[in-house]
């Protein structure tokens, strides 16, 4: 099957995103280890994954600052100053979504991430210019490894699965695009992104 789109993970693909580095700068006093036991303690992942399902931050804000009155001050600085947490984008990737771009290849974006977070972000990155549509889990109530955002995003670009590379760190996010028939890549560098891309597209634009 000839591949005619690839789809992008964000965070940990095309930028550095890091929770840790936002309270690294705001809580100087704190070390990693209580920071990491904080995200421990408050199911730091699940409680983020509700904004990326369209829960808005105030409201998970309070929610988890009713819960953990404690750590109110942390939960509310996870919201505002949430940009702290991009650390740059990855420019290896950028540079191969820059490629497929130009090369006629559709890219899209295949995302779990906040409504009004990725509002931000893509004012923040002008890289979003090569893709000719971002699938935000926000905005259509699903999120990865769930099936049916796989579907829907099918759907929304008139491709099948085998047809789409799917690019993400996440490996949950990998096995499920693999048992649906996507050429599935799970990201460790550009460089191996690259190796991987040109192996199951065979486009030669990828090797230049």
């Amino acid at each position: 099957m000839i591949i005619k789109a690839i789809l992008f993970d964000l965070g940990g693909v095309l930028l550095n995103w890091s929770p840790l580095a936002l309270y690294q700068k705001h809580f100087p006093q704190l070390s990693a280890n209580e920071i990491k036991q904080f995200f421990s303690e408050v199911d730091f992942h699940a409680w983020n994954l509700e904004q990326d399902q369209g829960r808005t931050f105030e409201e998970g804000v309070a929610d988890l600052s009713a819960r953990f009155p404690h750590y109110a001050p942390l939960i509310r600085a996870y919201h505002e100053h949430w940009l702290d947490c991009l650390l740059g984008p990855i420019d290896g990737t950028v540079q191969i979504l820059e490629r497929v771009s130009q090369s006629g290849v559709k890219a899209y974006g295949l995302t779990n991430f906040s409504r009004e977070k990725f509002a931000l972000t893509r004012e923040k990155f002008p890289f979003f210019q090569h893709f000719k549509q971002v699938i935000v889990s926000a905005e259509v109530g699903l999120v990865k490894p769930d099936p049916a955002i796989y579907h829907l995003t099918l759907e929304r670009i008139g491709l099948t699965a085998p047809e789409c590379a799917f690019v993400d760190d996440s490996l949950p996010n990998i096995e499920t695009a693999r048992q649906l028939g996507f050429a599935a890549i799970h990201f460790q560098s550009p460089e191996q992104l690259q190796t991987e891309l040109t192996r199951v597209s065979a486009l030669p634009f990828l090797t230049g």
